[in-house]
């Protein structure tokens, strides 16, 4: 009978399987290896990207930062501009009221019954104070200020005796009138007249 030693394959096949295994860990480590890598090189190249477009983000927020102060100052010049156009519109509108005031009062006066011995404005109200004849007169000439259209309304204040010298009797009237004016409006824009078209 025939013995045969199956001692040395064995223990070559098992050695053959170690070097297998060794081998596919070796592979697996290896591709492991090249899979962190790339996912590291992956998350490199996004968080590069982010810093990047945040970069950029900061450049524009500091772009429009700067806009938007520039934009202040804008309105702020509009604003005092604006202001400033008011007052010339008041001042506008309010520089021919004396010359209106006094043409107005040689217009409503009682011609040779009475005469003024003051004059007082503030604000819109103006403070008539004078002397006249009678009492009709003074009547006549606050029937005459509130036609005038100047004034939205005109009160009698006082109306007494004159004082003469001693001695001599006055016949004359003092009176003080307070009239309130009409606000101030401003005059419309005229349009120019739109010229026809001539037809061919």
């Amino acid at each position: 009978m025939i013995r045969i030693n199956l001692l040395p394959f064995r223990a070559a096949r098992k050695k053959e399987n170690i070097r297998r295994q060794v081998s596919i860990f070796l592979l697996s480590l290896v591709f492991l290896l090249i899979i962190l890598f790339y996912y590291n090189f992956s998350l490199n190249s996004k968080i590069g990207k982010l810093d990047a477009s945040i970069k950029n983000t900061k450049a524009e927020l500091v772009k429009y930062e700067k806009i938007n102060k520039e934009i202040a100052q804008i309105k702020k010049k509009l604003n005092n501009l604006k202001k400033k156009m008011a007052v010339m519109d008041t001042l506008e509108a309010n520089r021919f009221v004396p010359v209106n005031l006094l043409d107005t009062m040689t217009q409503v006066i009682v011609p040779k019954r009475m005469w003024f011995t003051r004059l007082n404005t503030s604000g819109n109200k103006v403070q008539i104070s004078g002397v006249a004849l009678d009492n009709t007169t003074v009547a006549d000439f606050m029937v005459r200020l509130e036609n005038s259209g100047l004034f939205k309304k005109v009160d009698l204040k006082t109306l007494k005796r004159a004082k003469g010298k001693k001695g001599v009797k006055a016949n004359f009237k003092t009176f003080s009138v307070v009239c309130i004016k009409k606000p101030l409006t401003k005059p419309a824009n005229k349009k120019k007249p739109v010229k026809a078209k001539a037809k061919k």
